[in-house]
């Protein structure tokens, strides 16, 4: 290198620092609201059950594999004791951090009396709710309330079915993503459907029974109108969605090893055939205008409840006291994923996208900063890890569960952050104000 150029490689050198050191100047003179030293005030925290057994029961799924599924120790659809302990694992961890981040005291009932809990009338909502308060708050009274079994609650699924055009919407919609055939998902999907069918057929562990299998590629392709509880798609991608999941919940209720998958599923390739479940949730719900069919009135309720909060007054349709510094709703994976797909917001964390494994939570934080600043929300997705389930790993500083912070379109700031006001509007731009109701 001449000296010639060398000097000249110095000066670009010092004309850059002095520029980017400019653009830094310029970014942090910007300052969102989160930049401020501020205090954690409530959260809302949009819970899925724990680990349960599969819903219907193995008669509905043993068609799909070469030998049965394993059978579980709990009636079909219900929450396994393992499940239980792992969501009291869980409420711990939000003990340790809730006060690490002074909203409550490290221990003791005290605080007990600020807290919410609702739950869908499932045994395995309501039993959730159960363990994540036994969990927080170790000997303290804490009611969870929920509908008598067998009661549809409106708050986590649609009453009385779509309103007129609704459901031909809805199909047009997800039409619109896939190019209007549904074979469309099939082959876009074609490698790890194989290999789950591979699965299904033992890939070389177990003998084949007498009696021919039905393979996941054979279920018939249809997209049609939706319902209360259906989205109108049926296909291979969403009865793989439904056996993808099976797998993941003997692999989180810690299944032995050949009892897992029939001996074929470990970590690696269960978060490989986990992309069709979340897949099939993505196309299914998370599709934005079913997304705001679904949960719009979760939504309404959630946002009302935040209001409550920031404004110090009761707010009608609010799920919780003025004075309240958590509210925990116990659903389910359908009622994350419409909320979330309503938002546009996404994450990924233990390497898969949009997952919405047992006991995942969608927070709503609010914060308000010292100095006595206008209030601002936070928006984030935490889940214990595929081997923290397996392994019932006791959740720590050092040993934290999942976390991913969120992205709020329309009102998000560099720092993720949404002042109040955007907040809210972008709440309400994503709420179908004909699916909301008053919650009784």
């Amino acid at each position: 290198m001449t000296i010639r150029a060398a000097l000249r490689l110095i000066l670009l050198s010092f004309v850059c620092l002095s520029t980017c050191s400019a653009v830094v100047v310029a970014q942090n003179a910007e300052t969102s609201p989160a930049d401020q030293k501020a205090k954690l005030q409530f959260v809302v925290a949009l819970s899925r059950h724990g680990v349960r057994s599969p819903i219907g029961g193995n008669d509905l799924i043993n068609k799909y594999s070469a030998a049965p599924w394993p059978k579980w120790d709990v009636p079909p659809s219900y929450l396994t004791p393992h499940g239980y302990e792992l969501m009291k694992i869980f409420g711990a961890w939000d003990r340790v951090k809730l006060s690490g981040q002074g909203l409550f005291a490290p221990s003791g009932c005290d605080d007990a009396a600020h807290i919410a809990i609702l739950a869908d009338s499932d045994e395995r909502t309501r039993e959730t709710g159960k363990a994540l308060a036994e969990g927080m708050f170790p000997g303290c009274t804490i009611e969870v309330h929920a509908k008598a079994e067998g009661t549809v609650d409106p708050l986590y699924r649609v009453v009385g079915g779509l309103h007129p055009g609704d459901s031909a919407l809805a199909a047009a919609a997800i039409g619109g993503r896939i190019g209007k055939d549904p074979n469309h998902l099939t082959e876009a999907f074609r490698p790890q459907l194989a290999a789950l069918d591979n699965v299904l057929a033992g890939c070389g562990h177990t003998a084949p029974s007498a009696a021919k299998r039905t393979s996941i590629f054979d279920v018939p392709v249809a997209l049609g109108s939706g319902s209360s509880y259906s989205s109108g798609y049926t296909g291979p991608l969403s009865v793989a969605s439904t056996m993808a999941e099976n797998l993941l919940l003997e692999y989180t209720t810690g299944m032995s090893d050949a009892n897992t998958g029939w001996g074929c599923v470990d970590g690696a390739t269960l978060r490989a055939l986990m992309q069709l479940d979340t897949a099939g949730w993505d196309y299914g719900y998370r599709t934005p205008t079913v997304a705001r069919i679904y949960g719009s009135n979760l939504l309404d309720h959630i946002e009302r409840s935040l209001e409550q909060n920031i404004s110090g007054k009761p707010v009608a349709g609010a799920l919780s006291k003025p004075e309240d510094r958590l509210l925990i709703i116990v659903g389910h994976d359908t009622n994350i994923v419409t909320v979330a797909g309503a938002l546009g917001v996404d994450w990924i964390i233990d390497g898969r996208v949009d997952d919405t494994p047992p006991g995942g939570v969608l927070l709503f934080e609010v914060w308000r900063p010292s100095d006595g600043g206008q209030p601002f929300v936070r928006m984030e997705y935490t889940a214990q890890t595929l081997e923290q389930m397996r392994q019932s790993q006791a959740l720590t500083p050092a040993n934290p569960p999942a976390l991913a912070p969120i992205f709020v379109p329309g009102c998000s700031g560099q720092d993720l952050s949404c002042t109040w006001d955007g907040f809210s509007a972008a709440m309400h731009a994503a709420i179908n104000p004909a699916y909301v109701s008053a919650q009784e």
